[in-house]
């Protein structure tokens, strides 16, 4: 539990009860017979939650609710009795307890329910402190996440605000790697120029090569006029190439040429036409794997790969959903027109649980449908997806005194396949290694959970 309780209870013996119980739990307990101690303690100490006793001579548990309102609205206080009636839990929830346990108390009931009051907390506190704090994405070139994953990206941006290299970025469909890419170019020295983006994987192969060094006119059967490609048209800024390992692999030889050569050759013509740009390249599969599986060229990849940034998937940032949702619920709010919004702590707890399998761009797809559909001040779960608001983390209570987590085994699979790649840092071909298996065997498995996580994203 790793949590810090304070206990009030006016009988020796059941603080000390309570304490063994707790304690066992791994919760550090401070127990006291006082309600006076108590409130100094909640003055002067944190704590993450308090349990204390409805029938007390001092002051009874419905004063004792009222008055840590007052001092700690967010302190959630579970009120234990042995009056098990239901006006006593009426009058304990009206006076802001969060939970109502009664006597005798079964220890595993009493550790869900801390554990429930604990995660509703910290979901209140983080909603106040993103009340709070400006969001710096909304800065142009900004990137929304203070967790340490993307700490790490954010250092390494920062520390290439005056090079020039070629950086190769990589993650998951929907992490923000084109987010990640502006944000190196408003931070580089050629901010002021244009930003270029083609997605390779949304052009047909056939016009690929036109689009990105242009042709002549009469090149073929529709160049009724000259055209610039968008190494050209990038000139002074950066080019941004998407899903670079889409690209057909007897394209490759003549990208390669263009960056060697700062330089490329309209399609139909005789002559090479110089550019000045910055070329970022992003890709949602491991390169260095396709190099090995003969779909990508090695020169290339060892030239666009200078310096490379993974984005970590948003189930790999806890931390930075809310923040996230915070950043498009401000923004989706303009869109429409209406008011600034607030997340409920009950919305804020949904998104934390939920594993995101359409990363952040299905954050932001959740959210902005719940701006079109809220019908308050307040984002609620009604305004959330079907698929959110049913979303089970996977745990089940087998019997009053064993609660644990069951999965599949094509789920315990995955996850642990999933913790190995983390210690490689995504190397597919080391985790492989590490695994066992053959590299197409885990690439294979790889593709199936991502087309998975689509279909459950859809």
């Amino acid at each position: 539990m790793g949590a810090r309780i304070l206990v009030i209870d006016d009988e020796p013996d059941m603080c000390e009860l309570l304490s063994m119980a707790l304690s066992a739990e791994g919760a550090e307990v401070v127990a006291t017979t006082s309600s006076s101690d108590a409130f100094e303690r909640v003055g002067s100490e944190d704590f993450d939650a308090v349990l204390t006793d409805l029938s007390m001579k001092e002051m009874d548990g419905l004063e004792v609710c009222h008055r840590i309102a007052a001092i700690h609205p967010n302190l959630p206080v579970i009120v234990v009795t042995g009056l098990g009636s239901m006006d006593a839990a009426i009058a304990a929830m009206r006076a802001g307890a969060y939970d109502f346990i009664t006597k005798p108390i079964e220890p595993k009931l009493l550790s869900l329910s801390i554990e429930r009051a604990i995660e509703h907390k910290r979901a209140h506190t983080e909603l106040v402190r993103l009340r709070e704090v400006v969001d710096s994405a909304s800065k142009p070139g900004g990137i929304v996440g203070s967790s340490r994953a993307m700490r790490r990206v954010h250092d390494v941006v920062g520390r290439l605000s005056g090079s020039e290299v070629p950086v190769l970025i990589e993650g998951e469909t929907g992490v923000g790697k084109e987010v990640t890419a502006r944000y190196v170019h408003e931070t580089s020295r050629r901010k002021s120029g244009p930003f270029v983006a083609i997605n390779c994987a949304a052009v047909p192969p056939t016009l690929l090569e036109s689009e990105l060094f242009g042709h002549a006119r009469g090149a073929f059967t529709d160049a009724r006029t000259e055209r610039v490609g968008l190494f050209v048209q990038a000139n002074g800024g950066t080019l941004f190439l998407d899903e670079i390992g889409e690209l057909p692999i007897e394209l490759q030889p003549k990208l390669l040429r263009a960056l060697q050569e700062k330089a490329v050759r309209p399609v139909g013509s005789n002559h090479e036409v110089p550019f000045d740009a910055r070329v970022i390249t992003a890709s949602n599969r491991e390169l260095e794997d396709e190099v090995v599986e003969k779909r990508f060229r090695e020169d290339l990849y060892y030239r666009i790969n200078v310096v490379r940034i993974v984005v970590p998937a948003l189930r790999e940032r806890d931390r930075d959903v809310l923040e996230l949702a915070q950043h498009f619920l401000a923004a989706s709010g303009v869109q429409a027109g209406k008011p600034p919004l607030r997340l409920s702590t009950e919305v804020a707890k949904r998104l934390m649980d939920y594993h995101w399998p359409g990363n952040v761009r299905e954050l932001e797809n959740c959210i902005a449908r719940g701006v079109a559909l809220a019908r308050f001040a307040e984002l609620t779960v009604d305004d959330l997806p079907e698929r959110i608001r049913s979303y089970e983390s996977g745990r089940f209570v087998v019997s009053a005194n064993d609660e644990v987590e069951i999965v599949t085994l094509v789920e315990l699979e995955r996850r642990y396949v999933e913790r190995v790649l983390a210690v490689f840092h995504g190397n597919k071909s080391r985790t492989a290694q590490a695994l066992g298996i053959d590299r197409r065997t885990l690439y294979r498995k790889a593709e199936k959970w991502s087309d998975d996580r689509r279909r459950e994203s859809s």
